[in-house]
């Protein structure tokens, strides 16, 4: 049986990867929009993925005696005006996810709740590739979205990116 302080956690990080596969489809609308393809796709998946995540923990939650609560999913509310500008937000949205992992762990950790710790490292690895993948597409768009050329690359080289689905067992 979770205690009460981690199935609440757990709960709200269930609403929280739904909004970051909401906000990573706007993102893809925008590139969509834009002629972008790449990023389109790049981000469709990506939002795919989050919802995968909240999959995963609303199972464990389950699979673990909590009581599954679903909220409200909170429309994005940043204006989208630059290509750069949506890269940032998304690096700036998945440090905050990691956030969320960490007080969710830290949680489970007071509580000496070692099976849901070890179900979290999996997210604690994840995050740290997503932050990355994001921070690299920051570096890559600063060194080469200006050049037209370099764009059709780097939207061709998201545009290769494709879907798997996460292989936590739980």
């Amino acid at each position: 049986m979770l205690e009460t302080k981690v199935a609440q956690l757990l709960n709200q990080q269930v609403n929280k990867e739904l909004y970051s596969a909401y906000l990573y489809l706007d993102f893809s609308i925008y590139y969509d929009e834009e002629g972008l393809d790449g990023f389109a796709n790049w981000y469709k998946i990506q939002a795919q993925e989050e919802r995968d995540h909240a999959m995963l923990m609303l199972q464990y939650l389950q699979n673990n005696g909590g009581k599954a609560t679903l909220e409200t999913i909170a429309k994005p509310d940043k204006e989208l005006t630059g290509r750069l500008q949506v890269l940032e937000l998304g690096l700036e949205h998945e440090r905050y996810v990691t956030s969320l992992i960490h007080d969710l762990y830290e949680a489970a950790h007071s509580a000496k709740d070692f099976r849901t710790m070890q179900f979290l490292d999996w997210f604690v690895k994840e995050q740290g590739e997503e932050e990355k993948n994001a921070a690299d597409m920051v570096k890559k768009m600063k060194l080469f979205g200006d050049d037209a050329k370099s764009l059709y690359m780097l939207n061709s080289e998201m545009a290769g990116r494709t879907y798997s689905a996460p292989s936590l067992t739980l």
